[in-house]
C-alpha cells in the first residue's frame, strides 16, 4: 500500500464502508456491505470506484441503490469523483431430494394456473422476454405436451437440431426455447399416456443443451395431473408462480394448483392476476370484465404475494398470433411496463427466498492504489 499525495489521507476505507453500510436493500432488509454486494473497491486519492453486485439484473431498485451510493460517498470530505458500476450475479437455488440437476441452470421457475384459458402461456412468454431484456440469461420450456402454444407465440417453426446426443434449443427474442410443438406437425395431436409424457418432460429437462441460464421458466400444462406432478417432484424448482383471472371459477382451480406446489414443498413466489380489466382505447376507462380483486383475494387467503395485475390489451392477443410478444413489440405500452415490473418483482421474491434459505454472501474485495 502506498499514498500518492496527502489528499489520499482524507479518504479512508473505513469512511467509505461506513457510509455504504447505510444503504439498505429494501427486499433483503440488510445493508449492502454486510450482504457482500460491494466489490472491487478502489481508492485513488479522492477518486473512489466500486461495484455493487446484486442478486439479479432485474432488481427493481437498482437505480435507487446506485443513487444512494453516489450520494453517500460523494458526501465524504476529500472525495472528488465517484464511479459506481451496477453488476449482477444470479445465485443458484439449492435443491434437495431426488430432483434432477440441470447443469448450468441456476434457477427453475414453474408458471402454473390450475386451469386453462387464463393466459398462462402469454404471461410466461412476456415474463421471459422482460427478464431477458434486463440482461438475464433466460430459457423457456413449454411443458404442455398435448397443447403446445409457445412456437406460435414466438413466431417460429424452426426444428431443433441434435449435436453430440443433446438437443439444441431454438433461440428467439434472446430466449432459449424448447417445445413439443417444434417436434410434431402443427395439426397432429399427441396421443400419449402418462409414462410417455413423463419421459418426454425428463428428456426436455436433462437432454436439452440449455447452457448457462439464470432463469429457466417452465410453462406448465393446466391442471394437477401426471405431467404437473412429474415436473413438481423431479425438476429442481426454485419456485412457482400462479396465474389466475379475477373470477371465482378461475380462483377455484388456482387454489388447487397452489396447494399442489405447497404439498411437494415448492416455494410460492406469488400470484399474477391476468385479464384484470379492459382499458378502453378511447377514454382509458378500466372495465372489470371478469369481476375485480380476485388475485388479491387468493393472495391474502393463501398467504402469498400478489405480484402483478395485467389488464387486457388487444395487442397482447395480436402479438401472440403473430409471434411478436407485446414486451418486445410495444415496449412503451402500459402492459409492457407491468410485465417489466413483474420481472423485477419475481426476481426479487426469488432472491429473498434464497437469502432466507441458503444465502451466505461472499465477503468484500478491496483493491488499493
Amino acid at each position: 500500500m502506498f499514498f500518492k499525495n496527502k489528499e489520499f489521507n482524507q479518504v479512508s476505507e473505513a469512511a467509505v464502508l461506513k457510509v455504504l453500510g447505510e444503504v439498505n436493500d429494501p427486499d433483503l432488509h440488510r445493508d449492502i456491505v454486510s450482504l457482500g454486494f460491494v466489490k472491487n473497491l478502489k481508492i485513488n486519492s479522492g477518486k473512489i470506484s466500486f461495484d455493487v453486485e446484486l442478486t439479479t439484473p432485474a432488481c427493481p431498485v437498482k437505480d435507487q441503490l446506485k443513487a444512494q451510493c453516489l450520494e453517500k460517498v460523494k458526501a465524504i470530505p476529500g472525495v472528488t469523483e465517484v464511479d459506481v458500476k451496477m453488476t449482477a450475479n444470479v445465485r443458484s437455488t439449492a435443491t434437495q431430494g431426488n430432483r434432477v440437476i440441470i447443469p448450468g441452470v441456476r434457477n427453475v421457475i414453474a408458471v402454473a394456473s390450475g386451469k386453462g384459458g387464463v393466459g398462462k402461456s402469454t404471461v410466461t412468454l412476456n415474463l421471459a422476454v422482460a427478464l431477458s431484456e434486463t440482461g438475464a440469461r433466460v430459457g423457456l420450456l413449454d411443458a404442455d405436451i398435448y397443447g403446445p402454444s409457445i412456437p406460435l407465440m414466438i413466431g417460429t417453426k424452426e426444428k431443433p437440431i441434435t449435436e453430440a446426443g443433446r438437443i439444441e434449443p431454438v433461440v428467439k427474442n434472446g430466449i432459449k426455447v424448447m417445445s413439443m410443438g417444434f417436434l410434431v406437425p402443427e395439426n397432429q395431436p399427441v396421443i400419449w399416456r402418462g409414462p410417455m409424457i413423463h419421459g418426454a418432460l425428463t428428456q426436455f429437462l436433462t437432454q436439452v443443451n440449455w447452457g448457462e441460464l439464470d432463469y429457466l421458466l417452465i410453462d406448465m400444462p393446466p391442471g394437477t395431473g401426471d405431467a404437473q406432478l412429474s415436473i413438481s417432484q423431479s425438476a429442481p424448482l426454485s419456485g412457482a408462480l400462479i396465474v389466475t383471472t379475477p373470477q371465482e371459477v378461475s380462483l377455484l382451480d388456482a387454489r388447487k394448483g397452489l396447494r399442489m406446489f405447497q404439498n411437494v414443498k415448492v416455494p410460492i413466489l406469488g400470484v399474477v392476476e391476468n385479464m384484470a380489466g379492459f382499458v378502453c382505447g378511447h377514454c382509458s376507462e378500466v372495465t372489470p370484465i371478469f369481476r375485480r380483486g380476485g388475485g388479491d383475494k387468493i393472495a391474502q387467503e393463501m398467504g402469498v404475494s400478489l405480484l402483478g395485475s395485467i389488464p387486457l390489451d388487444p395487442r397482447v392477443a395480436e402479438g401472440g398470433d403473430k409471434g411478436t410478444p407485446i414486451v418486445s413489440a410495444h415496449p412503451e405500452s402500459e402492459v409492457s411496463k407491468l410485465y417489466k415490473k413483474l420481472a423485477g418483482d419475481v426476481a426479487a421474491q426469488l432472491s429473498v427466498y434464497q437469502a432466507q434459505s441458503v444465502g451466505q454472501f461472499k465477503p468484500l474485495t478491496l483493491e488499493w492504489q
